[in-house]
């Protein structure tokens, strides 16, 4: 089962009537919520993925926590950042232009570390490519005393599949 969630009505019709064949099928849910209150119970999934919308979220340091606590012991996050705050790249330079207009939250790389290790996520490693201007935090492999783990990875080079 997949399951989505977006805090706008609006973006959660859409996405319900372009995946109405899945939603039919019990394949995918998809609700309306925040990700500072997910409606979902503790340690419910392997896998949570941020695909482009940290940079929006309410309270960036208790959501990452809120999302920690729907992570299965071993999880993933997986945060999704084409921009960044210091990324060499015309988009991201732009975007980092007006971001105290939009109330975007960007990060730089050590903000982003520090962000994720203070809401106890392990084995946190980032890795910075300035030339294709995105980042990459891939996990290694969970001793018996992890509890769960984040990547956060950038952009089109991976098209959001880790």
């Amino acid at each position: 089962m997949v399951y989505g969630i977006d805090y706008s009505k609006q973006s959660v019709a859409v996405t319900r009537r372009t995946n109405a064949r899945w939603v039919e099928m019990g394949r995918i849910e998809v609700r309306q919520a925040s990700v500072s209150q997910l409606p979902f119970q503790d340690g419910m999934f392997d896998l949570v993925t941020a695909v482009e919308t940290h940079f929006w979220w309410p309270d960036l340091a208790a959501d990452v926590h809120e999302v920690f606590r729907v992570v299965k012991p071993g999880g993933k996050l997986v945060i999704i950042a084409e921009v960044y705050k210091g990324a060499n790249t015309t988009a991201a330079k732009l975007v980092e232009k007006y971001a105290s207009q939009t109330g975007m939250k960007l990060l730089d790389v050590a903000e982003h570390r520090t962000l994720v290790a203070n809401a106890d996520y392990s084995e946190v490693q980032v890795f910075e490519e300035p030339s294709k201007g995105y980042l990459r935090d891939r996990q290694k492999t969970c001793d018996e005393r992890t509890r769960r783990q984040m990547t956060l990875s950038g952009g089109y080079a991976h098209g959001g599949v880790l």
